[in-house]
C-alpha cells in the first residue's frame, strides 16, 4: 500500500483514494495528487482591492486595527513601508512606526 499525502486543507493523515482523486474523510476536501504542488507554487497574495503584493511594497491600512495584547490601535490611512510577505495566518510582516513589529492580514491593506 502506498502512502497517500495528508490533506492540504486540514493536514489529516486519514486520506483515501477514490477514482484517482484523494479525499479527506474529516473535512471532505477532494484534490488530485499533483494539484497541491501547483497551487502552492502559484500562491499569490493580493490586497483588499485585488492588487498583487510583493516584498518591499508600501501599503496603507484600510480599517482601524486593534493591536492584540495592547491598548494601541493602527489607524486608517497608516502607511506601512517595506513589507515582507510570509506564509501563515497573517500574510504580511512589517514594522509600524510607534508600534513596532507586527503581522497584518492582506485583506486589511491596499497597495499605495
Amino acid at each position: 500500500m502506498t502512502a497517500l499525502p495528508p490533506c492540504p486543507k486540514c493536514q489529516s493523515e486519514y486520506t483515501y483514494e477514490d477514482g484517482g482523486r484523494c479525499v479527506c474523510p474529516e473535512c471532505a476536501h477532494e484534490w488530485l495528487p499533483g494539484e497541491v504542488e501547483a497551487e502552492e507554487a502559484a500562491k499569490v497574495i493580493k490586497d483588499a482591492v485585488g492588487n498583487v503584493l510583493a516584498d518591499g511594497d508600501t501599503v496603507t491600512v484600510i480599517k482601524d486595527l486593534k493591536v492584540k495584547g495592547s491598548s494601541l490601535v493602527v489607524k486608517v490611512g497608516t502607511k506601512v513601508r517595506n513589507i515582507r510577505l510570509v506564509d501563515g495566518d497573517h500574510d504580511i510582516d512589517c514594522k509600524i512606526d510607534g508600534i513596532g513589529q507586527m503581522g497584518l492580514k492582506s485583506e486589511f491593506v491596499k497597495k499605495a
